[in-house]
């Protein structure tokens, strides 16, 4: 699936390798910017992958930092030229969260925690369109269109047998109960759930409300790591703008939080017996009972 490849992700490399050489040429962002004529924004920007990079640019930074292996200067020049180029998703048009999907592209693993929604890698397309159009009453039915089978295509990768990557989701039992769509929406879509929860690299595990307060109850995030590197981010999904924490010492607190929502929430088994009990709330026939 090389058409998946990310830009965001060679953009997040090149900058972390440009920033390598700035430390080791011993300069600050404010003696770069200053050298070069531009600001300092832009020079933190590249350098945590947020924007673009043209290869004579690198070519300026490597003689600046006194780059004499030609070698890595010209595999860097590559990389700023393959970060250049669109990521798939440009195709649906403007993407609000186009950051966070170029990192989903290229993720190992995703360990994510929802308190409201069936998160969207896991969603049917029926509860896709109504969580779309009934979260945006003033979106238009052309650009919910595109929404929906942009997140779509994005399930692709996580339920492509040749990349499967490790999808770990820990849902409040509010998002079983939340009704999204009809109550045959909701069946479908729980159903959809506790099946894909089966698939080797696909963990689901419910936080029941008799857990009560624990150490989600400040909102939605997702955890996600790379392939052949120890540098993570912390995503946090906001209502006009996202978050995305990269240092370790923003991350640690996020890695903690989900070590204990793991511990709180029923195992596997038991949260798919849950679910499926949860199915009865949706079906006019009584409440779930709860899951030893």
């Amino acid at each position: 699936m090389a058409a998946n490849g990310s830009p965001t992700i060679r953009r997040r490399r090149l900058g972390a390798e440009l920033r390598r050489l700035r430390h080791a040429a011993g300069m600050t962002h404010q003696q770069v910017a200053g050298r070069l004529l531009v600001s300092q924004s832009k020079i933190s920007l590249i350098e945590t992958g947020r924007r673009a990079i043209n290869p004579r640019d690198v070519r300026d930074l490597c003689e600046l930092y006194e780059v004499t292996d030609q070698a890595i200067v010209g595999s860097l020049m590559r990389m700023a030229k393959e970060s250049g180029r669109q990521g798939w998703w440009v195709a649906y048009g403007d993407v609000p969260y186009s950051v966070f999907i170029g990192m989903e592209t290229e993720a190992a693993s995703i360990h994510s925690y929802e308190p409201l929604l069936i998160p969207g890698l896991l969603q049917t397309r029926a509860y896709a369109a109504a969580v779309i159009t009934e979260s945006n009453p003033l979106i238009a039915a052309e650009q919910a269109a595109a929404h929906l089978e942009l997140r779509l295509r994005r399930q692709h990768r996580a339920h492509h047998p040749a990349r499967p990557f490790r999808l770990w989701t820990i849902l409040d039992e509010s998002a079983l109960h939340r009704r999204v769509g009809t109550p045959d929406v909701m069946r479908e879509q729980l159903e959809h759930l506790n099946h894909l929860s089966t698939q080797p690299h696909i963990t689901v595990q419910v936080l029941p409300h008799t857990t009560g307060a624990h150490p989600g109850v400040s909102g939605q995030f997702s955890i996600l790591t790379f392939p052949d590197t120890d540098a993570g981010v912390v995503y946090l999904e906001r209502f006009t703008s996202d978050l995305y924490l990269e240092k370790p010492a923003d991350r640690h607190p996020y890695h903690l939080m989900y070590d204990h929502l793991q511990a709180q929430a029923l195992g596997p088994e038991q949260s798919r017996r849950f679910i499926s009990e949860t199915l009865r709330s949706h079906t006019g026939t009584g409440r779930p009972r709860r899951v030893p």
